[in-house]
């Protein structure tokens, strides 16, 4: 078990929060795919991939491999969003404040699993 293990917890409970968020996309969210040009008939997936990093998060307090995995595949989902959004020349506080403070919150945890 990784010890603390609140850094995956609070970064499960997140992701859980973004994924019911992204299951009828909210009216921030449903302006930040448009913006970035993200086609609507993927938009399925965000809440699929956002409940697969819930349980990889969770599951992964016990399994430290599985929560670096996530962790990486995390950091990986933000720089492709970071690319998008830089892009699309969107350049407000959806890239600023929610895209690169998760990416930076899923950097940490993952350098947190890997260390802890």
């Amino acid at each position: 078990m990784i010890e603390p293990w609140w850094p995956l917890a609070v970064l499960a409970v997140v992701q859980f929060g973004d994924a019911l968020l992204c299951i009828k996309p909210v009216a921030f969210v449903r302006q930040c795919l448009v913006d970035v040009g993200f086609p609507e008939r993927f938009w399925w997936l965000l809440p699929t991939l956002k409940v697969a990093a819930t349980a990889g998060l969770v599951i992964g307090i016990w399994f430290r491999p599985l929560a670096i995995l996530t962790c990486a595949a995390l950091v990986l989902y933000f720089l492709i969003a970071f690319t998008s959004h830089v892009r699309a020349k969107d350049f407000g506080r959806n890239l600023f404040l929610n895209c690169t403070g998760m990416l930076v919150a899923c950097g940490a945890v993952l350098v947190f699993s890997i260390v802890a």
